[in-house]
């Protein structure tokens, strides 16, 4: 059984290994695949393993030994699952890997926001505070949660652990699932389940935690901005094209959010003309909260279980078309 694995490198730059993986088959491992080759080092391969290389009808067209895919990745969009089905080629993904991840980097990228400890410790390193006649000093403002609403699109499993740590922090959560509907009833002290539009008007907070899909593709932009709260943050750990980068950037350049935590952009890396390089009160990290080595560690582990399950013929983590 031969496996190809594309893009190895984000996922195991080497910190981790690939033993799991190599049991179940003649492994070759690429760490980066542009797409020219994809064809050519996968042509062979009856499992074929991926993070972000695009695996469209084109390519699969031309994969007549493939029998799997793996992703390295909860998100399938490099994937066309249509295509996938049509030639018989089972899909799968890992969920929940990267949960507590995310959820520490939602808080990482508020606080940023809220407290601004970089940019003031970097006043306290050039002698700001050395040369201050005051005991303290602070050049932005300064945010605290407690009592501030939280409000969630998508309420999975990171969205619920997110809603989590806010309640920690004594914040209220209003959370929507990815229909937009307001589901069930409350399912927690603090926490209420309500329609999307309700999450837009009531967060001082606002973190996106949804699919990207057609429905979800450009959801926060100029009409949604103007239903939320003037000075609402933004944060982001989900999926760049949620966002409209340029009406995003508008909203911070005129203060309507007051700020915007991002980990995802629309293109990664993105082109230098992206607006919110040069949008004001924009904290900007490289697609980097579900890259803890414990998380990578969980993915290489679930990887390995989805192709054990898939060699037994089982359907552990298919990805499915709707």
């Amino acid at each position: 059984m031969r496996i190809v694995i594309l893009d190895g490198y984000t996922t195991n730059p080497g910190d981790l290994s690939w033993e799991g993986i190599a049991a179940l088959g003649a492994l070759t491992v690429y760490d980066h695949t542009p797409p020219p080759l994809t064809v050519e080092r996968a042509h062979e391969a009856e499992l074929v393993i991926s993070n972000k290389t695009v695996l469209n009808a084109a390519v699969l067209a031309q994969l007549p030994r493939l029998r799997y895919i793996g992703l390295l990745s909860t998100g399938y969009d490099v994937v066309d699952l249509e295509a996938a089905r049509e030639r018989g080629v089972a899909v799968t993904n890992i969920p929940s890997y990267s949960r507590p991840s995310v959820a520490q980097m939602v808080f990482a990228l508020l606080l940023e926001l809220c407290s601004h400890v970089q940019a003031h410790s970097d006043c306290v390193h050039a002698g700001d505070w050395a040369r201050s006649r005051d005991f303290c000093f602070w050049r932005f403002p300064l945010r605290e949660l407690s009592g501030k609403t939280m409000g969630l699109i998508g309420f999975g499993q990171i969205g619920q652990s997110v809603a989590a740590v806010a309640r920690a922090f004594g914040m209220q959560v209003l959370a929507c699932r990815r229909t937009g509907g307001a589901g069930g009833g409350e399912p927690a002290p603090g926490l209420r389940l309500v329609s999307l539009e309700e999450v837009l008007r009531g967060a001082d907070v606002l973190s996106l935690h949804c699919p990207l899909t057609p429905e979800t593709r450009g959801l926060i932009r100029r009409e949604t901005i103007a239903v939320m709260k003037p000075g609402a943050l933004l944060i982001n750990t989900a999926r760049g094209p949620i966002l409209n980068e340029a009406d995003v950037a508008q909203a911070l350049k005129e203060g309507r959010l007051g700020g915007a935590g991002l980990d995802v952009l629309s293109a990664e890396p993105p082109g230098e003309d992206n607006p919110l390089l040069h949008a004001p009160n924009c904290v900007i990290t490289p697609h980097i909260a579900w890259a803890t080595k414990e998380a990578r560690g969980r993915l290489l582990a679930a990887a390995a279980e989805n192709i054990a399950a898939f060699l037994r013929g089982e359907r552990m983590n298919r990805v499915e078309l709707r």
